[in-house]
């Protein structure tokens, strides 16, 4: 689901708007059509299940999208949110010279994904290799005119984080 409602909806023939909600018919006749599958209950499971809350549906559930992470353009509305003082970044540690050099970018995603959890960064750090966690001083950014916005699924979003306001942890 997650290459269908965040990269690549076209694998499935799947028309997002331009929130990045499909409909949620849609998308069981579509996934069963070109991969496996799926019943309502199916991915009733798989949103309430899935430990990162990647998936949200609408109220009435006749829709479902990503809560954030798209690669493709999709305007989730979210508000300006004054984030916490620090929130923090994980990567892998053969990325540090650059990100030191040019800040935190978004690369093919449409925003910065930063955490308030330590923890919930190291384990997107050890996706990729040896891990480093960042911490950005998030508030020192949002007072100098960065906007910050909290996902659904509790994901704080920025555009770019430059090198400045980044703490690198003591080796």
């Amino acid at each position: 689901m997650s290459l269908l409602l965040r990269h690549e909806p076209q694998a499935a023939q799947l028309k997002l708007d331009e929130e990045g909600w499909v409909a949620v018919d849609q998308l069981i006749e579509n996934v069963s059509t070109y991969f496996f599958t799926i019943d309502f209950d199916l991915l009733k499971t798989v949103v309430a299940q899935n430990a990162k809350k990647r998936f949200a549906f609408s109220a009435d559930e006749r829709k479902i999208r990503a809560s954030q992470g798209h690669s493709i353009d999709v305007k989730l509305n979210m508000e300006v949110l004054e984030p916490p003082k620090i929130l923090f970044h994980g990567t892998a540690s053969r990325f540090l010279d650059s990100i030191l050099k040019d800040g935190i970018q978004k690369m093919g995603r449409q925003h910065v994904h930063l955490s308030h959890q330590l923890e919930t960064a190291q384990q997107v750090g050890q996706r990729h290799g040896k891990t480093v966690v960042l911490k950005v001083r998030s508030h020192d950014m949002y007072v100098n005119g960065y906007t910050f916005f909290r996902s659904d699924n509790g994901v704080w979003l920025t555009d770019f984080v430059p090198n400045n306001f980044i703490e690198v942890p003591e080796v």
